[in-house]
């Protein structure tokens, strides 16, 4: 496929109507790849078709590493099923069926030849007006297409899809391809239309590139952060309280253990934690705008119109009443309220995912007012917090610039100066080394994303700066400046965890539940060799604990290996067992995690070395020098 002058991806047999430039894309490239997994998208509802006849086509665009088609069926697909389609696919691209385009004379010419294809028979009657990124991919914008699959062999079309297109000229230009899972998914993503069947497949340019995808896919499974989650004993859901986790004692040690660095760090920094309610009058909400563009996510709790209630999802408008109970003066600059109060989203049902994707969770959250000359400088402080977080949990990230979306208040020139202002600190900061994602600011202000990567090269957004000229004006937040003139602050809202249960989750799949040394629930267990030397087990516990840490003695009746076995699949760091020579010499013989004897310490040694690492805050066990 090549790019034309403005941008577009276009086909490659397309006739420009006067002499352009055009750009070739080559198939691995992003663009590449997306237009070979839509493509096939394409083979698999062919294919879907071509075995059962009677399921109607819904969407199917690509994803970020491959594609989806949803369909209606009489009775969901099986795994037997979609080794059938897989086949059915592999001959379709083997074939070399021709992509060709080919664009409708009217709407009616269109919804007459799919006239038995109700989804697709919507999705025509919206066009122009979709709602989702992959409902454009069969509408779109402009002329009304469809495209054929051709036999090369005849010229006779064998199937036909409805399409804006860009496609591969040819089936057999389709390198790899995996079918993964079937699944559930309402039509166009509501609740109350019908529950069609969705495949999910993955496809890439080379064998190679699918087998790399498919060992990371493995390597993600082993680390789903659910199922460790479980293991470890960190956290629970209940079908009572869709996407709001149980926190368990352990997870409550983590979770307390983030909060604490959090909280230690922004002190540090000027920062004054604040506390503010969880529910509001919808009075606050329509002040604010959330009433406005963000109703659908709250839990809005009925009354009459003086009494309607919602939960917070989120913060900056409680700081804005909080800034607003005296008056500011410039002097009080920058003034940063931090906040960890929890906060509640209403989520679809469909798009709750653990830790990753929840309906009630605490942000590490902050708002900072400042002067516009304040705001580089204060972006400056920010970005060194950031960079102290993610060096600590050993982390990597980049940054996304997200501009005005469609929706947004305020006016342009506001819009365009914040931008400005943003594009350029990030610009200076990174040496144009970052990512802009156009629409992808917030409704009353640009943003910087923070993405991480983790141990599988998977992007994660986990924090967000924000610049704000709009809420403070909303709220008639003032501060007198040097003239003595009243003058509206620039609020800078941002966060550097995102959530913490989001964090959480990422973190605990980036570690695979091996936290680091400071951050584990549990950083020692100590097991007695018998229970003759349970007493001096306990004793060892006890001192540890003095220097701070936590400990779990096991002198359960179980075999020793049994029991080191137990702190390896509890993914404990530091592992001590005591018998006669310990006792004798008040020592512990020390085993690392992963199993690694490192043998006899002072006890007193090792606490003290133990608690020097916990006030560090270190990612493993500093081994004292030998003497």
């Amino acid at each position: 496929m090549v790019r034309d002058a403005d941008g577009a991806l276009r086909d490659l047999d397309w006739v420009p109507e006067a002499d352009t430039e055009v750009e070739l894309i080559e198939l691995s490239s992003p663009d590449g790849l997306r237009v070979l997994r839509h493509s096939t998208a394409h083979v698999l509802a062919q294919a879907v078709q071509d075995l059962f006849p009677e399921a109607k086509l819904g969407i199917g665009p690509p994803t970020e590493n491959g594609f989806y088609y949803d369909f209606g069926v009489s009775k969901p697909f099986t795994p037997e099923d979609l080794e059938r389609i897989e086949v059915r696919m592999k001959e379709i691209v083997r074939s070399g069926q021709l992509f060709r385009r080919r664009v409708f004379p009217s709407v009616g010419a269109a919804r007459t030849e799919l006239a038995d294809e109700p989804y697709k028979l919507e999705l025509i009657d919206i066009k122009g007006n979709v709602d989702f990124s992959e409902e454009v991919m069969e509408v779109g914008e402009g002329q009304l297409s469809i495209y054929d699959n051709v036999d090369t062999k005849n010229d006779k079309v064998v199937w036909s899809d409805l399409c804006r297109g860009p496609h591969l000229p040819l089936t057999r230009l389709i390198g790899a391809f995996k079918l993964l899972r079937v699944a559930g998914a309402y039509w166009r993503g509501q609740e109350d239309r019908p529950m069609l069947q969705r495949i999910y497949g993955t496809a890439w340019a080379r064998q190679k590139d699918l087998d790399d995808y498919m060992w990371r896919l493995e390597q993600a499974e082993l680390r789903d952060h659910r199922r460790i989650g479980r293991e470890l004993e960190l956290f629970h859901f209940d079908s009572t309280a869709p996407g709001m986790p149980y926190w368990l004692p352990k997870g409550m040690r983590v979770l307390n253990n983030l909060l604490q660095f959090w909280r230690d760090e922004h002190e540090a920094r000027g920062y004054e934690e604040i506390a503010t309610p969880l529910i509001n009058n919808k009075k606050l909400w329509e002040t604010s705008g959330h009433w406005d563009h963000f109703r659908d996510d709250m839990f809005v709790i009925a009354g009459d119109e003086s009494s309607t209630m919602a939960l917070k999802p989120m913060n900056c408008p409680n700081a804005m009443v909080v800034f607003n109970l005296k008056t500011r003066s410039y002097r009080d600059f920058p003034l940063r309220f931090s906040d960890s109060d929890p906060l509640h989203r209403n989520e679809r049902s469909g798009t709750l995912h653990g830790l990753l994707r929840v309906q009630k969770f605490q942000q590490d959250d902050a708002h900072v007012f400042v002067t516009p000359a304040q705001i580089r400088d204060e972006y400056e402080r920010i970005f060194d917090i950031c960079e102290r977080f993610y060096k600590i949990f050993g982390l990597t990230y980049r940054l996304r610039v997200g501009t005005r979306p469609g929706k947004f208040i305020g006016d342009r020139a506001t819009w365009d100066s914040a931008e400005e202002t943003l594009l350029s600190i990030v610009h200076e900061r990174t040496g144009g080394d970052f990512d802009t994602e156009e629409g992808g600011g917030a409704f009353y202000g640009p943003k910087i994303d923070i993405l991480m990567q983790d141990v599988l090269g998977r992007q994660w957004q986990t924090g967000t700066i924000q610049l704000d000229f709009q809420l403070p004006r909303r709220f008639g937040c003032v501060y007198i400046d040097d003239q003595g003139q009243r003058q509206t602050p620039v609020v800078i809202h941002r966060v550097v965890y995102g959530s913490l249960e989001r964090f959480l989750g990422i973190y605990i799949e980036h570690t695979a539940g091996n936290f680091p040394l400071w951050l584990a629930p549990v950083h020692v267990a100590v097991l007695p060799i018998s229970d003759q030397f349970t007493d001096y087990a306990e004793h060892v516990g006890a001192r540890i604990r003095e220097a701070g840490a936590r400990v779990e003695v096991d002198s359960r009746n179980e075999t020793l290996g049994n029991r080191v076995r137990l702190t390896q699949q509890n993914k404990v760091p530091l592992v001590v067992v005591v018998g006669a020579r310990e006792q004798e010499d008040s020592t512990v013989s020390l085993r690392l995690r992963g199993g690694k004897k490192v043998g006899a310490l002072p006890l007193a040694a090792f606490a003290d070395g133990l608690s020097a690492d916990l006030r560090k805050r270190s990612p493993e066990f500093t081994i004292p020098a030998a003497g």
